[in-house]
């Protein structure tokens, strides 16, 4: 049950309970690709696909993911994470630079008629260089590349303080927003606890 200490204030602050963090969420669309040239992967960098191999999924998704406190598919079982990985409309990729993995790219078909660019990010170290360019290029290609009419991402202020310009930048349009709520996952001992420190953790 709603009590009020929990309940959202439309017109001011709103306090948390412990152990919870916040973010606002801005979701994107587009409903045709962008006229732009596509980006090219640096020499000897390629795509690889990670559906057949779970372990790989989730030691790249850490590692992209841990400085922005991503959480959400480490709390699945491996039974969940299966069944997503291993369906036909779900499309997982390594970006490899040719010595290890340094991109996350995965696209969700199952919505009827549209894709939903789950996630896309850079190991620390790689941003900046051109590889989420190509990246996203490729989410574009390869969406549209089927009959959809919608391509659709979300971000939050969790993330990246780039990404919002970034997915703007590739043709995204913003739609909606919204204010996610859940716990803090290194109090949970998902993600190392000292991950993500311009997040303070409060305990």
């Amino acid at each position: 049950m709603t009590t009020p200490q929990t309940m959202l204030n439309l017109d001011g602050y709103t306090d948390l309970p412990s152990g919870k963090i916040a973010a606002v969420v801005t979701y994107l669309e587009m409903r045709s690709p962008p006229p732009a040239l596509p980006a090219e992967a640096p020499e000897g960098w390629s795509l690889q696909s990670l559906n057949a191999d779970r372990d790989r999924y989730k030691t790249l998704y850490r590692r992209v993911g841990e400085p922005w406190l991503w959480s959400s598919r480490l709390v699945m079982s491996d039974e969940e994470l299966a069944g997503i990985l291993g369906h036909p409309k779900v499309e997982a990729y390594a970006l490899h630079d040719g010595q290890d993995d340094v991109g996350l790219l995965e696209l969700d078909f199952r919505p009827e008629g549209e894709a939903e660019l789950a996630f896309l990010g850079l190991v620390p170290g790689v941003i900046g260089k051109g590889a989420g360019r190509f990246l996203i290029s490729e989410a574009v290609r390869r969406a549209f590349a089927r009959p959809i009419e919608r391509f659709f991402v979300h971000t939050c202020s969790l993330d990246h303080p780039a990404a919002l310009a970034f997915y703007r930048r590739a043709g995204f349009e913003p739609y909606r927003r919204a204010i996610e709520v859940t716990d803090d996952p290194r109090l949970r001992g998902i993600i190392p606890i000292d991950c993500a420190p311009q997040v303070p953790v409060l305990d």
